[in-house]
């Protein structure tokens, strides 16, 4: 009788650690669990003539996304990017701009306005999207992505002025932040362009 209470107790203080330590583990797994971060690819937006842009269809390629404006001092800026978007879109890179009237009222045309600007001008080829807000309360979603850390995994960020850069990688992910002066032919830039 008493080897089969010491037998008993024995195997109750065996499921009783074998119980906690599976309840450790478990509680372990869902402590050190990682939100998936959101993608560029999420996203569809129109483009300056009314058509829907699908994110998603730039899978596979590294994305530059611009926010843009026809009357600042960063506006000669259209010609260098229109220069390198002719050079590397064949080989798996893209720029999206995105005019915005959120500095200094230095976009206050129409879809219409801007596109005969940016073609007579400069020539534009790449994706143009609609005028958004890439600020304040009317932020686009597209925007909150890139600046919200909690959406895009890497960083807070605010877009400071015209003409600010934010870097995709292949994966739709967010990698860089280029502030507005730094020219698409500035080293850092290329150098992640061409890596």
């Amino acid at each position: 009788m008493k080897n089969l209470l010491l037998l008993t107790c024995s195997i109750m203080f065996l499921f009783s650690c074998q119980n906690q330590a599976q309840t450790k583990k478990t509680k372990l797994n869902k402590s050190n669990t990682v939100m998936a971060k959101e993608t560029i690819y999420q996203f569809k937006v129109e483009d300056l003539s009314g058509k829907i842009f699908d994110f998603a269809s730039l899978k596979g390629k590294k994305v530059m996304i611009v926010n843009t404006a026809s009357k600042c001092g960063l506006t000669p800026q259209y010609k260098d990017l229109e220069a390198i978007y002719k050079e590397y879109k064949d080989k798996g890179f893209v720029i999206v701009g995105f005019p915005a009237n959120n500095f200094a009222s230095q976009e206050p045309g129409t879809n219409e306005e801007i596109a005969t600007f940016c073609q007579l001008n400069y020539g534009v080829t790449f994706p143009m999207m609609d005028k958004v807000s890439v600020k304040g309360d009317d932020m686009c979603a597209v925007y909150q992505f890139l600046t919200q850390k909690s959406k895009n995994g890497l960083q807070d960020s605010q877009v400071e002025w015209n003409f600010q850069k934010y870097l995709i990688n292949e994966k739709g992910e967010l990698e860089k932040v280029i502030a507005p002066r730094t020219l698409v032919t500035d080293p850092e830039v290329l150098n992640w362009i061409k890596a």
